[in-house]
């Protein structure tokens, strides 16, 4: 079965149907790094058809996809969210991103294959009342699809991570394939918040501190602010010496096990997001608690003794667990990408920031794993 992924980031959603035996043939993607790190990822043998803004892909263009590499039997798209999500205005369709939920039904009006599969937050199903979720079904029925959906949580498919999304199932009628919703998931795994950083500026989901033995909070873009989600870790057993000497443990990344040849990479050595105050003392050492994050050592950090008392004697120590922010390796395991993925885009000089946008903009790829498992059993 080929299809193509619109709007398609680093390829999170593609990922998952190409584990069931799809073949993605085109893509599109408009950001200036998630185009070439899906080019990086996925393009090696420079077999996939590319546009960068999907309203620049012409008609004949749509349709010279058919003639070059066949019959599109899937459009996969996670549309443009942020005009229907909690987090924004939620303008819907007078913010020009929601319209582009109209160039998802130009490919399909063109090609139409036996499946769409779009995603979007869940917030898409009470926008304007419900009155923008019923103008896409609308749309989809006027272009022969009948459609099928139901909200999906990451943290139910394996991964830690809760992130609510819709997914949208569009058959077309006459091709005789059976509904794939409802997929009933059970995982009573919770959020665990153990403490605060009020240190921090900025809303209170910043400042908040999460136990790694639980499920992460819903990944956002992470762009600067400190937004990364943070853990709280015992560094009696980060001392691993893996890689490049780097240190740490980090989330387990049994994704895909048992269906794919990359396997696990459990406990990988990866990089400290940052090495400043707290960051950076272990157990023993004594913490400046006016000034943690000091821009001169000196200070601020006492290796295994108190600095020079001052007349406040603000001086703390570490005992066992100390707090840290994920790694974009770690929000590539939330999404679960291959390790891969990660040390492929280092490898190729993305940084973190480009990495984390990456990820919070992605599609968990179990998610669609299980999706398009369920469209080749019921076709």
């Amino acid at each position: 079965m080929k299809f193509i992924e619109l709007f398609a980031g680093i390829g999170g959603m593609g990922y998952g149907l190409t584990k069931v035996g799809m073949e993605c043939v085109g893509f599109c993607e408009i950001d200036k790094y998630a185009h070439q790190a899906y080019n990086v990822l996925h393009n090696k043998n420079k077999n996939m058809w590319e546009g960068w803004d999907v309203r620049d892909v012409t008609d004949d263009d749509i349709r010279s996809i058919e003639r070059e590499r066949g019959k599109i039997s899937l459009i996969a798209a996670g549309f443009p969210c942020q005009s229907f999500s909690i987090a924004g205005r939620r303008r819907g369709f007078d913010d020009t991103r929601g319209t582009l939920i109209y160039e998802v039904f130009r490919f399909a009006s063109i090609l139409k294959p036996k499946y769409l599969l779009l995603e979007n937050v869940k917030g898409l199903l009470s926008h304007d009342k419900g009155r923008t979720f019923g103008v896409i079904l609308s749309a989809l029925d006027e272009l022969g699809y009948n459609a099928e959906w139901q909200v999906l949580n990451s943290k139910n498919f394996g991964v830690p991570q809760n992130r609510e999304r819709i997914f949208i199932i569009g058959h077309l009628r006459g091709e005789g394939s059976r509904k794939v919703f409802p997929i009933r998931r059970e995982n009573d795994g919770t959020i665990e918040v153990i403490g605060r950083l009020d240190s921090i500026k900025g809303k209170d989901l910043l400042k908040r501190i999460y136990n790694i033995n639980n499920i992460s909070p819903c990944l956002q873009t992470m762009q600067g602010g400190s937004q990364e989600p943070k853990i709280l870790i015992n560094i009696n057993n980060e001392k691993l010496k893996l890689r490049n000497d780097e240190t740490s443990t980090c989330l387990d990344a049994n994704y895909f096990k048992g269906i794919d040849n990359h396997g696990a990479r459990t406990g990988v050595a990866i990089k400290e997001a940052t090495k400043k105050g707290y960051d950076i003392a272990f157990e023993g050492d004594s913490i400046n608690i006016l000034q943690p994050n000091s821009q001169t050592r000196r200070g601020r950090i006492g290796k295994k003794i108190a600095n020079t008392l001052e007349t406040k004697c603000n001086q703390g120590t570490l005992e066992g667990y100390r707090i840290r922010k994920l790694t974009p390796l770690e929000c590539f395991r939330l999404q679960s990408f291959p390790d891969d993925w990660y040390y492929e885009l280092k490898e190729n000089n993305f940084s973190d920031t480009q990495m984390y946008k990456m990820a919070g903009n992605a599609v968990t790829s179990l998610v669609t794993y299980v999706i398009g498992r369920g469209l080749i059993e019921h076709q």
